[in-house]
C-alpha cells in the first residue's frame, strides 16, 4: 500500500470558508411560477401586492340591522328608539337593493354587503322587529359592526415580501387577494453520492466489515429542511473510472454535489483524486483545523459547490451544517441564518487537542441553585465522529479554541443551538443505563413527557444529582462496608425512589468450555489463564464496572479497555464474537441466547434531588413506576420488584 499522504496545508476554519465562498456563485437558482396550493414552504422571489381591497365592500361583522348610527342615539331598553324596517333581508353574496335613508333599517347577515346609506349595524340581540318597525334598545356609533372596504388590505399594498418562506398564514393572505400562482425561487438540486466498498444500503442484509449508509439519508433530509431538492445517486464503490463517471453525472444534473467518504488522502481514498481533476478552480481547501471534520474537502467548478464530506456520520453531518448548509440557504433564496446561542457551565472537565478548533457536541440540562434560580449545564456527548446518534441527541455545540487544551468543569461556555430554539426536557435522567429505564422513558414519551437521558454511569449520575443537574439519577452502587445498595450514598438533599432488583452475571457464548457449567468466579479464573480469551468491559463510573473490577482483583485481561455504555452492547460484543465474556443482566443474556453465570443480585434505584422532587416530570415518573401494569412489564423484562 502506498504511504498515505499527509494534510500538508491544513487551513483555519474561517480561511477555508472564505476560499470556498469566493469560488461560488451564491445567487439563487432562478425563478419559477407555481400554483398557490404548491407554494407552502417555498421562498417567494417577488413581492406580492394586492390588486384589490380586502374586504372589497363594506361588510357586516354581525347578524343584525344596517342603519344610520345617529338614529340609535339615546336608545335604552326602557326607552327604545323606533325606526322603519325595510322588507329586504340582505344575505351574503348578494348586492342589496335597498338604499337606507334616515329613520330606516334593513336586516343583514354576518358577512353581508352593507347597503348604501347605512353606516352601522346594530346586533340582532339589541333590537326587536315588530311588523315594519324596529325597536332599538342599545345605541351604536358610526362604523359599529362594519368592516369598511380596504380596512384589512388596500389595493396596491404589499402583503408578502420576497425572501419569505411561505407558511399557511402567508398562503391564506395571498388567496384572500385572489392570487392563484406565485413566483418562487427554484429549489437548488443537491446530488448526494456515498462512496466506499464498505457501504451497503439500508434494507440489505448486514455483512461482516460493512456499514449501512446513514449519511445519504440524513443529508437528503437536511437538504429538504433547507428548502432544496435532494438527488439521491446511490453508492459508488472504490473504482476510479466509475467514480469519475458518477461525479460528472452529478455535475450535469445538480447545482451542488455532495460526496461522503473517500476524503482522506490514503491509497484507497479515490473521491478527492477525482475532484482534484476539476478546474475553475477545483479544490480550494482539503483539510481544515477543526474537530470533528478535519479531512473535509471543499471544491468548486464553474461556481458550483462540490464538497467531500468525511465518511464518519458525526463528522459528515457537522461539516455539512458548518460549510454546506449556509451555502444552500443562499442558493435557495433564504438568506443567512441567525444562529441561536445560550450560555451554560461545563458539567465536567474536557480535554481538547491543541492546534484544532473543536466543536464539542453537548446536551443541555437545567440546574437549580439554593435560591431556586435556574441555569444550564453542558454535558459533552462524546462517542467520536463515527457515532450515528451523537448529533441527533445533542442540543448544541460549544467551540473550544485551537489554543485551548483544557476546559475545566464549571467554565462558562457559549453553546450554539442545533435545530432552532432550545427545547428542554420535562424529565432529565442521568446515570446508569437499564432496560427497565428504557421502557419507563418510552412510556412517558407516549404520555407527552419529553425526557433526556445521559448514560454516564452510576457514580457520575449520583454526582449530577448532588449538583441538581438532573431530575432522576439511576444508580446501582454497592457500599462494601454495609453490603447495601444505593441508600448509603444518600445525602440530606437527596431522596430515593425504590426501583427494582436485577441479576448481574458473566455472559458467554453457549458451549465455551472456559465458562460452561462453571461458577462465575471459576469461569473468570479460567478466562484469565487463557491469553486468547477477550473480555468486554463497561464504562468507568458505572456500577457494573465497579463489580467487574472487584471480580478481577487488579487483573487487566485483553479487552479491558473496551468500555461500552450499556448492557445490550456487552451482550452484542459476545454474541458477535468480538469478545468472549463480559458482565450483563440475565434478561439481556437470555434475549441474546447466551450463556449466563450468576454473580450478584443488585438494586437499581432512582435518586432525586429534593429541590426537584415536585417537578411535574418527576411526579409523572413516580406515578408510572407505581402502576401495577408497569411492575408487570418490568417483571417480564426479568426485573424484580
Amino acid at each position: 500500500m502506498r504511504e498515505q499522504d499527509q494534510f500538508l496545508q491544513v487551513l483555519d476554519r474561517d480561511e477555508a470558508e472564505r476560499r470556498f465562498r469566493a469560488a461560488l456563485d451564491l445567487t439563487p437558482r432562478g425563478v419559477e411560477t407555481v400554483p398557490l396550493d404548491a407554494a407552502l414552504g417555498r421562498v417567494l422571489a417577488v413581492d406580492i401586492a394586492s390588486a384589490v381591497d380586502v374586504p372589497s365592500f363594506d361588510r357586516s361583522n354581525v347578524d343584525g340591522f344596517a342603519l344610520n348610527a345617529q338614529d340609535t342615539f339615546g336608545a335604552t331598553e326602557e326607552a327604545p328608539r323606533v325606526v322603519h324596517l325595510y322588507p329586504e333581508s340582505i344575505h351574503t353574496g348578494v348586492v342589496p337593493a335597498t338604499v337606507v335613508g334616515a329613520g330606516g333599517a334593513v336586516a343583514i347577515a354576518t358577512g353581508g354587503m352593507v347597503p348604501r346609506g347605512a353606516d352601522a349595524v346594530v346586533m340582532i340581540e339589541h333590537a326587536e322587529a315588530v311588523g315594519d318597525t324596529l325597536r332599538i334598545a342599545r345605541a351604536v356609533t358610526a362604523g359599529g359592526g362594519v368592516s369598511f372596504a380596504g380596512t384589512d388590505i388596500t389595493a396596491g399594498e404589499t402583503v408578502v415580501r420576497r425572501g419569505q418562506v411561505l407558511t399557511s398564514r402567508d398562503t391564506g393572505v395571498i388567496a384572500a387577494i385572489g392570487v392563484s400562482h406565485v413566483d418562487v425561487w427554484r429549489k437548488p438540486i443537491v446530488a448526494i453520492l456515498s462512496t466506499g466498498d464498505e457501504i451497503i444500503a439500508p434494507g440489505e442484509p448486514m455483512q461482516p466489515a460493512k456499514v449501512y449508509d446513514s449519511n445519504a439519508q440524513v443529508l437528503a433530509d437536511a437538504v429538504r429542511e433547507l428548502g432544496c431538492e435532494p438527488l439521491r445517486m446511490g453508492i459508488a464503490h472504490d473504482d476510479l473510472a466509475t467514480l469519475r463517471r458518477r461525479i460528472h453525472d452529478a455535475l450535469a444534473a445538480a447545482d451542488v454535489v455532495l460526496l461522503s467518504g473517500g476524503t482522506s488522502k490514503g491509497a484507497g481514498d479515490l473521491s478527492y483524486r477525482v475532484v482534484g481533476e476539476l478546474r475553475d478552480p477545483g479544490i480550494v481547501a482539503h483539510g481544515v483545523a477543526l474537530k470533528p471534520g478535519k479531512p473535509i474537502c471543499l471544491a468548486a467548478t464553474a461556481g458550483r459547490p462540490v464538497v467531500l464530506l468525511p465518511g464518519f456520520p458525526t463528522s459528515a453531518i457537522f461539516t455539512f451544517h458548518e460549510f454546506v448548509a449556509p451555502v444552500l440557504r443562499l442558493l435557495a433564496g433564504r438568506g443567512s441564518d441567525d444562529k441561536a446561542t445560550v450560555s451554560a457551565r461545563m458539567a465536567v472537565k474536557v480535554n481538547s487537542e491543541i492546534g484544532r478548533t473543536e466543536y464539542l457536541l453537548v446536551g443541555l440540562v437545567e440546574t437549580i441553585d439554593d435560591a431556586g434560580d435556574t441555569a444550564l449545564a453542558a454535558y459533552p456527548m462524546g462517542q467520536g465522529s463515527g457515532s450515528v446518534t451523537t448529533f441527533s441527541r445533542a442540543d448544541g455545540f460549544a467551540t473550544i479554541g485551537r489554543h485551548e487544551e483544557i476546559v475545566e468543569a464549571g467554565t462558562l461556555v457559549k453553546v450554539q443551538l442545533l435545530g432552532g430554539a432550545l427545547q428542554l426536557a420535562d424529565l432529565v435522567v442521568i446515570g446508569s443505563h437499564c432496560i427497565g429505564l428504557d421502557y419507563l422513558l418510552g412510556e412517558l414519551q407516549q404520555r407527552g413527557v419529553r425526557s433526556k437521558f445521559l448514560a454516564v454511569g452510576s457514580a457520575a449520575g449520583l454526582e449530577a444529582a448532588k449538583r441538581r443537574e438532573c431530575d432522576v439519577a439511576g444508580i446501582h452502587l454497592l457500599d462494601p462496608t454495609t453490603n447495601q445498595y444505593n441508600r448509603p450514598f444518600l445525602t440530606p438533599t437527596l431522596d430515593l425512589i425504590p426501583g427494582y432488583g436485577r441479576l448481574q452475571g458473566v455472559v458467554h457464548r453457549p458451549g465455551d468450555p472456559r465458562f460452561e457449567r462453571r461458577s462465575a468466579r471459576d469461569g473468570i479464573a479460567a478466562a484469565l489463564k487463557d491469553p486468547s480469551c477477550v473480555m468486554v468491559n463497561r464504562n468507568q463510573g458505572s456500577g457494573t464496572r465497579a463489580l467487574i473490577d472487584r471480580l478481577l482483583e487488579g487483573a487487566r485481561p485483553r479487552g479491558y479497555a473496551v468500555q461500552p455504555r450499556n448492557h445490550n452492547a456487552v451482550a452484542a460484543a459476545v454474541a458477535q464474537g468480538r469478545a468472549d465474556w463480559g458482565l450483563t443482566l440475565d434478561s439481556v443474556a437470555a434475549r441474546a441466547a447466551l450463556g449466563f453465570l450468576p454473580v450478584q443480585e443488585e438494586r437499581y434505584d432512582f435518586v432525586v434531588p429534593t429541590s426537584r422532587a415536585n417537578r411535574p416530570g418527576v411526579a409523572a415518573f413516580k406515578a408510572l413506576l407505581s402502576e401495577p401494569r408497569t411492575r408487570d412489564v418490568l417483571a417480564g423484562l426479568g426485573l424484580k420488584g
